[in-house]
């Protein structure tokens, strides 16, 4: 297994895993972005996230997709968007790998933060973060609005 930096080359690699997580995610049809927005909002003149990817016998079998945020009360911090691996490629240490190398650029760039998103009933992967020393916030929900809801709000 090999974990290196996103390349424009695996975007189409990278598409379907996130396919593959909305589908684990019970959203089978929310995926909007296709190859090109992905190529043009990581790699374009202001790149919009990076990551890592894990390869295994030269394929793509998992990612961890970030990006830069800033906090009021902290300053600079990352976001983890996701962190995926192929069903067929679970249990194998490869999202743990994957979770490492997103901690360790985390670490590098001395952010004052990490923070992601995890399912209620995602159990295995709340176990997983928690033996890391994450802590599972429970005070916190998130809002979120769509480009629809956004439209709704102002042709009131």
């Amino acid at each position: 297994m090999k974990i290196k930096p996103f390349q424009k080359k695996d975007c189409q690699s990278i598409l379907t895993l996130i396919q593959e997580l909305a589908t684990f995610e019970k959203e089978p049809n929310a995926v909007e972005i296709n190859v090109e927005d992905l190529e043009r909002d990581g790699f374009g003149d202001n790149p919009k996230f990076q990551g890592f990817v894990a390869e295994v016998e030269n394929k793509i079998v998992g990612i961890a997709l970030f990006y830069e945020r800033y906090s009021t009360w902290k300053g600079t911090t990352l976001h983890l968007e996701d962190l995926i691996v192929t069903q067929s490629m679970r249990n194998k240490g490869i999202g743990s790998a994957l979770y490492k190398a997103f901690l360790s650029y985390a670490y590098e760039k001395k952010v004052r933060r990490v923070e992601w998103a995890v399912l209620d009933w995602n159990t295995h992967a709340i176990d997983f973060y928690k033996k890391t020393g994450a802590t599972i916030l429970k005070d916190w929900r998130v809002a979120q609005m769509t480009y629809e809801q956004l439209k709704k709000y102002f042709l009131k």
